[in-house]
């Protein structure tokens, strides 16, 4: 039986939570489930309003959606959600620039469908750690062309410049994973507070500890707190066979 635990902090640096999470174990239209992160960026409280307009227009279509396939159900929502964050900006002045990552799941049986834009993510975590997604920053791009390695990229001054966000054009491109869960599999979706902070190995280790989901939760975000907490901290866990 799936099990989750989702928690957001405000870490230790920042006067607001631009981080926003939401789960459903439940059906939501005609998705088993769904899980959500989203990542908010904009001047005073334009993050945080993006992250979580984001989140809700995709549970509200999500809802409203006819289609059967998770794919095209979750491209919509996005799509959808860009289009509401880029009108929303061009109304009110003060919201101008906003913009948000979005990491969504959803889990249909033992597959796990998932659909990114940004650079939160999600791992599948077991005997070793995997990234499933793939972030859409500027320092992965210098790693996929060869001008930086990962080790250099952790300290880059332009980690947090990403190349990809609902709301930052008229047009939004979803990388889309599928992929099968087997027991003992725990899925972990944050924010870059989180990963940031911790490299994958200090989250693998937390994560093969013997605690409940939320006591793992919790720990992660107490350790990307303790090693600096720059940033707002986002966490959902989900283990799908309970």
């Amino acid at each position: 039986m799936l099990q989750s635990f989702s928690v957001t902090d405000i870490g230790k640096k920042r006067k607001l939570n631009q981080d926003f999470v939401y789960v459903s174990e439940g059906p939501v239209g005609n998705l088993p489930n769904v899980f959500i992160v989203a990542d908010g960026m904009g001047g005073h409280n334009a993050g945080e309003y993006a992250s979580k307009c984001a989140a809700e227009t995709m549970i509200r279509e999500i809802r409203g959606c006819f289609e059967k396939n998770p794919v095209r159900i979750m491209g919509k929502a996005i799509r959808i959600a860009n289009d509401q964050i880029r009108r929303k900006a061009k109304e009110d002045l003060s919201l101008y620039g906003m913009g948000t990552t979005v990491v969504a799941a959803t889990c249909l049986g033992h597959y796990l469908q998932v659909a990114n834009v940004g650079d939160s993510r999600l791992y599948i975590a077991n005997e070793e750690i995997r990234q499933i997604t793939r972030d859409h920053s500027l320092v992965e791009e210098m790693i996929r062309m060869g001008t930086i390695d990962r080790e250099t990229a952790r300290s880059h001054p332009d980690k947090n410049i990403i190349t990809r966000a609902i709301g930052a054009l008229d047009t939004v491109e979803i990388d889309f994973f599928h992929e099968e869960l087997k027991p003992g599999d725990i899925v972990l979706m944050c924010s870059d507070g989180l990963t940031n902070m911790l490299e994958d190995e200090e989250i693998e280790k937390i994560l093969k500890e013997r605690l409940s989901l939320e006591e793992k939760a919790k720990k992660l975000v107490e350790a990307a707190n303790d090693n600096g907490g720059k940033d707002n901290i986002a966490v959902i866990l989900i283990d799908v066979f309970g």
